[in-house]
């Protein structure tokens, strides 16, 4: 699975950027790069928090868990 990253110029020379996909995993860099690498950072955040959330929600009820993959 691929992300698209909206980057745009903020003050003092930062670049602040968004994944398009996710909205709340947000950061930013001095440099392109360094920006991706954060936004990577918040990314997997993001998607760690939210499943401890899912995980704490479902604790001790009788579920059927399953991988999927987008292509």
């Amino acid at each position: 699975m691929k992300f698209t990253a909206i980057i745009e110029q903020g003050e003092n020379g930062w670049l602040v950027g968004q994944i398009e996909e996710v909205p709340a995993a947000m950061s930013q860099g001095k440099t392109i790069e360094e920006l991706r690498e954060n936004l990577l950072d918040a990314l997997r955040l993001v998607l760690d928090t939210n499943k401890e959330i899912t995980e704490k929600e479902y604790s001790g009820k009788y579920v059927t868990i399953e991988e999927l993959e987008l292509t």
